[in-house]
């Protein structure tokens, strides 16, 4: 009888261990969640969009899974009762520079097999009238769910299944015991033949207690998680009219983030971001979220000075959005003109576990590694969550396999 210990209980998680006790109901599965509940980080703080996979590299793991879970998740939300709304999304380029962008994102849409239409202004109106645009494009697969209600489920069927999850555990420790690894957590020692690592914003940190045996590669080994903080804004309830569904802006090629943008949730709230600034901790939702021992981890990396000195301007503009909602409500009036300071009311922030490089570029796809029998999940941000049950397969085939 195989044992597993799976640590974390956001949705990458939850879908991995899922996922191990569907295909070995015989196996002892343990989840492990410092967190007293479920999704308490990067899974239940964001927009909840099923993206399509039209902004990722070509055959890279982040536009295969996320096409493929793109379907996954909307089959199994709609299978299980939980809010799904096939909204659909508008990218809209708001100055004739932007169409360029616009065009060879819909060039990159195409060859990823994404549904995607170039919209005139005009057409791009009959979606969202209240939107200003000088083109767009309109992606059909973009949708909208409730993904703190998938990790309930998922956690449902692992608790159904056989499996013991343990909440308010903090993992301390690993050693190995023959070929077994034993977690010393704050609950006890639990071994494990394989222990899978869906840290998040703790995944690095977490790795580096795994005794040490070649990474695949060392693929992983330059890297390190920086946080950064995106923070949100609703509109009030009485300006929601002007958003229908989703409305993004062309990526900007000198910064590695999407933009604020706006989306409609499944409770009918628009939430109105995120901006993208450096967290003072790795669990850091605001300015006054301060741990100095993990900022100064953060500024003696060379891969964030790099990053910042490549993205000097942009970066600014993002510090600056988050000191002034007045900054904060123009760039949100480039894409809807009739938003304002006054329509804005502050919303939760989320932190993106970002792993970063020594030369500053960002993993631009999702990092997952394998160090002896254990596996390690080093860079799983958006769309982790639209592509989680397929994460969730590709883990547990990883894990069974070395176990």
């Amino acid at each position: 009888m195989a044992r597993y210990v799976v640590i974390g209980a956001g949705i990458v998680g939850l879908a991995t261990a899922r996922e191990v006790l569907q295909r070995d109901p015989d196996a002892r599965v343990t989840l492990l969640e410092k967190e007293d509940g479920l999704a308490r980080h990067q899974t239940g703080r964001n927009s909840g969009v099923i993206h399509s996979g039209i902004y990722y590299q070509p055959g890279s793991a982040k536009a295969v899974m996320c096409r493929a879970g793109a379907t996954s998740m909307a089959a199994f939300a709609d299978e299980h009762g939980i809010a799904l709304q096939h909204t659909g999304k508008l990218i809209v380029a708001t100055d004739p520079s932007e169409l360029p962008r616009l065009d060879a994102l819909h060039e990159r849409g195409i060859a990823n097999g994404i549904p995607v239409a170039r919209l005139s202004p005009e057409q791009a109106r009959e979606w969202e009238p209240f939107v200003a645009c000088v083109g767009a494009l309109r992606v059909e697969s973009t949708a909208i769910t409730d993904y703190p209600a998938v990790c309930r489920k998922l956690a449902e069927h692992i608790v159904d299944g056989g499996g013991r999850m343990e909440l308010g555990t903090r993992v301390l420790n690993f050693r190995r015991d023959g070929t077994a690894t034993v977690v010393e957590s704050t609950a006890g020692e639990i071994t494990a033949d394989v222990v899978v690592n869906c840290g998040g914003l703790q995944a690095d940190l977490l790795a580096a207690l795994d005794p040490p045996e070649s990474i695949d590669g060392d693929a992983g080994a330059d890297s390190q998680i920086v946080p950064f903080r995106g923070e949100y804004f609703e509109l009030r309830p009485d300006r929601t009219h002007l958003v229908n569904g989703l409305i993004y802006p062309v990526p900007n090629p000198d910064f590695p983030f999407l933009g604020v943008h706006l989306t409609r949730m499944v409770d009918g709230a628009v939430h109105a971001g995120p901006n993208a600034v450096l967290a003072l901790a790795r669990e850091g939702y605001g300015w006054t979220t301060i741990r100095p021992r993990e900022l100064a981890d953060v500024l003696r990396f060379p891969g964030f000075w790099n990053l910042a000195r490549n993205n000097l301007g942009p970066g600014l503009m993002e510090v600056r959005r988050s000191l002034s909602k007045r900054s904060f409500a123009a760039s949100l009036a480039r894409l809807v003109p009739g938003i304002t300071t006054d329509d804005l009311v502050p919303s939760k922030a989320g932190v993106r576990a970002q792993a970063l490089r020594r030369d500053g570029r960002l993993v631009d796809d999702f990092l997952i590694l394998q160090r002896g029998s254990n596996v390690h999940v080093l860079n799983a941000p958006s769309p982790a969550a639209t592509s989680s049950l397929e994460i969730g397969r590709h883990i547990a085939a990883m894990a069974m396999s070395a176990g």
